[in-house]
């Protein structure tokens, strides 16, 4: 057997010791290097993160914006939507005026009443306490004007507030025209109403006094204004 000489035992000193430092400088690189990888993830991660509290933060302020205009919207909505039924309300009003004073046009339901003198007059009876006089028409017109009537006339002519109405003799005079018998008294309003009212309060004591009366629903009643045009 040969014996190890110095100088092999010395190089393989060297060489242990230089696999040894190769070795752990590539350890530490590696190292070195997860730990630049770890570093530079956990910045990504920082600046990401960074970024969604940002957008967070924007996104609360754009919220509380949008709730503000939101309510701001609200507001004007509430404001228009008040002038507007202010409005319709105000016009609602000013057409109902316009039909009790009888200056328009008006169609729509309502009841139809017809007096008639009585076609019976027992032997020995005045034949003037059974024919219609004024009180009969008026009592009619003033029960449906409390009954809610919108539009009333007689015998086809509009009559308003201030209407005339007198008997003359066999004839009754509206606002000057003369009409014999039957009056027809139509009104406009809810038809079911006037009905009931009238059958309640006013037709039995017209019967009672001698005259005829027949009240109808109608579907559709149109009537002139009482005011024309040209005044």
């Amino acid at each position: 057997m040969r014996k190890i000489k110095g100088t092999h035992l010395f190089l393989s000193l060297i060489l242990l010791v230089t696999g040894f430092i190769l070795s752990f400088s590539y350890q530490r690189a590696q190292i070195e290097k997860q730990n630049v990888v770890q570093n530079n993830e956990w910045k990504k991660e920082d600046s990401l993160r960074s970024q969604i509290l940002n957008l967070q933060k924007t996104n609360r302020e754009l919220a509380g914006d949008l709730q503000s205009l939101q309510q701001n919207v609200e507001k004007k909505e509430n404001k228009l939507a008040d002038q507007k039924e202010i409005s319709s309300k105000l016009v609602e009003d000013l057409k109902e005026l316009r039909m009790v004073v009888g200056n328009v046009k008006v169609k729509g339901e309502g009841v139809e009443v017809t007096l008639q003198d009585s076609s019976y007059i027992p032997e020995g009876e005045n034949p003037n306490d059974y024919i219609v006089h004024e009180e009969h028409i008026r009592g009619v017109i003033d029960e449906l004007h409390v009954s809610g009537a919108e539009a009333i006339a007689i015998n086809g002519q509009r009559i308003s507030h201030d209407t005339y109405i007198a008997c003359i003799g066999p004839v009754v005079s509206v606002d000057g025209n003369q009409y014999p018998a039957p009056f027809v008294i139509t009104a406009i309003g809810n038809s079911t109403t006037l009905e009931k009212s009238l059958n309640l309060y006013i037709v039995d004591k017209i019967v009672n006094d001698g005259v005829e009366v027949r009240v109808e629903q109608e579907s559709a009643i149109e009537m002139e204004p009482f005011i024309t045009e040209e005044g």
